[in-house]
């Protein structure tokens, strides 16, 4: 497994709080491609029944982002950045019942301001 980098580093806006951005790679991105299952499907009806949050897709949702997010950053940390910036989720669907989930961002080197 290739060195990922630290959470605190990744952010939604175009800089890292207390940084400066030194070098830029370009684009980087994490994807993963997710089914439910048959048992998941009817556990999930079970839970449409009763109301409420249907637990069992919030944690396929969970997994599907955190795994795509780590790809990201193995993929940044691949290329030699410390930080991810405009980092984005998207989200399509591939087939019926079959989602991909991207987690995206621009990998930059950035250095303490």
């Amino acid at each position: 497994m290739t060195a990922s980098i630290p959470h605190h580093q990744v952010s939604t806006g175009n800089d890292i709080p207390g940084c400066r951005i030194v070098r830029s790679f370009g684009i980087v991105r994490g994807i993963t491609v997710r089914s439910r299952s048959v048992v998941g499907n009817l556990g999930a009806a079970l839970q449409t029944i009763v109301g409420g949050n249907i637990s069992i897709y919030t944690e396929l949702c969970e997994k599907a982002r955190e795994e795509a997010f780590e790809l990201m950053l193995q993929h940044a940390a691949a290329m030699g950045a410390n930080a991810v910036v405009a980092m984005r989720y998207d989200a399509n669907d591939v087939a019926q019942g079959v989602t991909e989930v991207l987690a995206y961002g621009t990998a930059v080197q950035v250095q303490p301001a």
